[in-house]
């Protein structure tokens, strides 16, 4: 084999291969052993595609307040000295986007999940609840919002971080959401901006 074949050889397997890297596909999970891939593998399975990173932030908010950009899918949490830990989210989609100042009323690991009848209306198929685990909606953690329906929750399905998906909760992976449950309390204040 010439060395012009074998490099042409080459390129091809080497371009093959990462087109297949980038869109993994293992429905049997003969490489993977059943694991999910999409997204990476943190503590419960994925990765963020969203990673969080400390930002610069400028603003007139108080260490521990949780600022909400739901234009830019990040939440912010805001550490002082002019910086905030910034995370990937999912936020309501179309019609389920709303602004405001709450605080976290509640927190809750691994939280069961009853569906609102409003949401059980659009979605008659819901469970009616589901006891609080790995499958559940809400993931690792909650914190609630007020006294409203909504949350900042972990989630299931890391593959919709940054995208507009919900009926207006927050929602993180479950390794993301585990870290800012662990450094927010309850009565922190949660400010919305669309």
């Amino acid at each position: 084999m010439s060395l012009r074949l074998l490099l042409a050889v080459t390129a091809v397997v080497t371009t093959a291969l990462s087109a297949q890297a980038q869109s993994f596909n293992d429905p049997e999970g003969r490489f993977t052993g059943g694991l999910p891939v999409r997204g990476g593998g943190g503590s419960y399975g994925a990765y963020s595609p969203i990673p969080k990173t400390t930002v610069n932030f400028t603003g007139a908010y108080s260490p521990g307040t949780i600022v909400i950009n739901t234009g830019e899918r990040r939440l912010y949490l805001v550490t002082g000295e002019g910086q905030a830990i910034r995370y990937g989210i999912g936020v309501g989609r179309v019609g389920f986007t709303w602004a405001g100042t709450t605080a976290i009323s509640a927190k809750k690991e691994w939280p069961t999940w009853t569906p609102p009848s409003q949401m059980l209306k659009r979605r008659p198929d819901l469970p009616r609840f589901m006891k609080g685990g790995i499958e559940n909606p809400l993931g690792a953690r909650a914190m609630y919002l007020g006294s409203s329906l909504y949350r900042i929750h972990g989630s299931n399905e890391p593959e919709t971080i940054g995208q507009a998906v919900s009926s207006g909760c927050f929602r993180m992976t479950n390794d993301d959401v585990t870290d800012l449950y662990e450094r927010v309390k309850v009565g922190a204040k949660v400010v919305v901006l669309r």
